[in-house]
């Protein structure tokens, strides 16, 4: 029994090798993945690249159809009058930038005092408390990571990555707004999330900085504004 037990083992043994090639089955998959997350950052530029040249021909061939047609230019008309405030133009002005970034890893892999995996990387409600301080005092336009932000956009967070309009960003996360920057300071200081946030900080090394703008340009936004349902509040 002890022979068969021993060659069933040394089978097994000689398969797994074969199968790892020399490396370690459970990090097989890594190169994998990695290639995957390339791909399809590739697929989603290749996609956003054609979504605005196909959004340029449908403006192009709706202003030929204007020019003929009385109703088309006048709805035309009516959103042109709405693209700023829809932020579908390019922008510049005064205004802040504020920069969240997590804590630097210690050399020994040590954590500070008190402090768990999550307490030192940037979250999700971190960056959407920085954003909306920025809306409440007044910005006229607000980007991340130098993507405008409009009504739809939607802030998500995988691990310690940031998901914006298909694409992923890594940290730091850099959002800058539009606006007198004395308000938007005031706005950043009595919000109770950036609070929280700059107490970690201070308490764990995370990074907040914050720089006032005198003059700095946000694009459009060109991502697409369709709709999949809507309505009307009131």
């Amino acid at each position: 029994m002890v022979p068969v037990v021993a060659g069933l083992a040394g089978f097994l043994l000689a398969t797994a090798a074969t199968t790892a090639h020399g490396t370690e089955l459970r990090n097989d998959r890594r190169p994998e993945l990695a290639t995957l997350i390339g791909e399809r950052r590739s697929e989603v530029t290749a996609a956003d690249a054609r979504a605005a040249r196909l959004r340029g021909q449908i403006e192009e061939q709706t202003g030929n159809q204007a020019g003929s047609d009385e109703r088309v230019e006048l709805q035309r008309q009516r959103a042109a009058a709405e693209d700023d405030l829809a932020g579908l133009t390019a922008v510049h002005g005064p205004g802040l930038t504020v920069r969240l970034d997590d804590a630097p890893r210690r050399a020994d892999g040590s954590r500070p005092a008190g402090a768990t995996a999550d307490d030192l990387v940037v979250h999700q409600q971190d960056v959407q408390a920085v954003v909306n301080a920025l809306w409440a005092g007044g910005a006229d336009a607000v980007t991340i990571m130098g993507v405008r932000v409009i009504a739809t956009s939607a802030v998500r967070c995988v691990g310690n990555t940031l998901l914006l309009d298909g694409r992923v960003y890594s940290p730091p996360f850099v959002v800058t707004a539009i606006g007198d920057s004395t308000r938007l300071l005031r706005a950043l200081d009595a919000a109770e999330g950036v609070r929280l946030f700059r107490a970690a900080a201070s308490a764990f090394g995370l990074g907040y900085q914050t720089r006032v703008e005198t003059d700095v340009s946000l694009p459009a936004y060109d991502g697409s504004i369709a709709l999949r349902s809507a309505r009307v509040s009131g």
